[in-house]
């Protein structure tokens, strides 16, 4: 396999720099916290059994998670290790070495390089010149006869832009006419900045839909590795658990179980989430009006990050290498979300805008603009 980028680059910077600024997912908070929150004695798992459980997912898990969905059950849902394990199973699945794939650009790097290891596969641009909008023309240009899934993430990562309803429907349109698989990595749905421009659920509204999620993102609980695929497509359902075979097999059963309390909370979860990401995209927002001469930061829709660009001297990949040496403020470079299938903006970079420290690392951020602005001006 290639080389992951992102988390090599994390490998090296994540746990040494003192403002993670770049972060994809929300705050998090402790078990304590969330026993609170649930309103659960705080030795409510002191009973629990550590043996192996359902390569599914436990039953009431499944349960839950359909829950979040309009019509899916729990024989719509099979969980795994996270999201990341997800994608790998659906697209070894689901992909020969004769089909063909269609991947919007830019996107979690695994969506592209793991279906490149497996048959052809073409990227669809978001154009960055326009609110990072996905040209729907593009899309009916790429299918081939041997096309035989579009995979999606909206709210994208790193754009945190949105599809526009109409066109949503439309996407899911031409799949159901070409009868394609559509793969939407939904990681960041319920946290949209504007709750009226929540997308439906793929596998709810599209009988060859595939929605991916995980409680990493949204719900801000990335260290219990649960994710899921929710589709009304149960024989591909199955297949995706006997592939789970040669993988996780199973989850851990206290991730389960704190899954479940999770989501018996899941909209006190989300708001408070929602309102630390509202709170906090406004900073950004009047942080980049300051240095405006430097940066070009469009309003993302969704997520909590978003892909400002970098406008002034020496490049995005030298300003971002600067800023976490010297302030120690890290943030993800445009080389981190280059795509082998295509020209891609090479001057932007992921900010986040999810957890509790932004402050801090916003006042680190401005220090370094302030000390080296004249040399940074275009």
């Amino acid at each position: 396999m290639r080389n992951f980028a992102l988390e090599t680059y994390f490998s090296k910077w994540e746990f040494r720099a003192t403002h993670h600024m770049t972060a994809s997912d929300a705050q998090s908070i402790s078990v304590g916290e969330l026993l609170t929150l649930a309103k659960l004695p705080q030795d409510s798992l002191s009973d629990l059994h550590l043996g192996y459980t359902e390569t599914w997912g436990a039953p009431d898990l499944r349960q839950a998670i359909s829950e979040t969905y309009d019509h899916m059950s729990a024989d719509n849902i099979l969980c795994f290790a996270g999201a990341e394990e997800g994608v790998y199973a659906a697209m070894r699945v689901l992909l020969n070495a004769e089909d063909h794939a269609i991947v919007v650009v830019p996107n979690y790097q695994a969506a592209e390089t793991i279906p490149m290891e497996i048959c052809d596969v073409t990227g669809v641009a978001l154009d960055p010149d326009n609110h990072w909008h996905l040209d729907l023309d593009d899309i009916r240009k790429a299918i081939r006869p041997t096309t035989k899934l579009i995979s999606v993430c909206f709210p994208n990562n790193p754009t945190g832009h949105l599809l526009p309803q109409d066109d949503y429907k439309s996407l899911i349109e031409i799949c159901r006419k070409h009868g394609l698989f559509l793969f939407s990595d939904e990681v960041y749905r319920g946290v949209e900045l504007d709750p009226r421009k929540r997308l439906d659920q793929a596998a709810d509204v599209y009988e060859k839909g595939l929605s991916l999620n995980v409680m990493s993102k949204a719900y801000g609980l990335p260290g219990l590795r649960i994710g899921w695929i929710a589709s009304q497509d149960k024989d591909v359902l199955q297949r995706l658990e006997r592939y789970k075979h040669y993988l996780s097999i199973c989850n851990s059963a206290p991730s389960e179980r704190l899954a479940v309390i999770a989501l018996s909370v899941r909209e006190k979860l989300l708001e408070k989430n929602r309102a630390l990401m509202r709170e906090n995209v406004e900073k950004l927002d009047a942080f980049f009006a300051d240095y405006s001469d430097i940066f070009d930061w469009q309003h993302p829709d969704g997520s909590c990050i978003g892909y400002p660009k970098f406008t002034g001297r020496g490049g995005v990949e030298a300003f971002c290498e600067r800023l976490v040496e010297e302030n120690g403020v890290l943030l993800l470079p445009a080389s981190i979300y280059t795509s082998e299938l295509m020209q891609t903006p090479p001057d932007h970079f992921r900010i986040g805008f999810g957890r509790n420290n932004m402050d801090a690392g916003l006042a680190a951020f401005r220090d370094f603009m302030d000390r080296n602005h004249n040399t940074l001006k275009p």
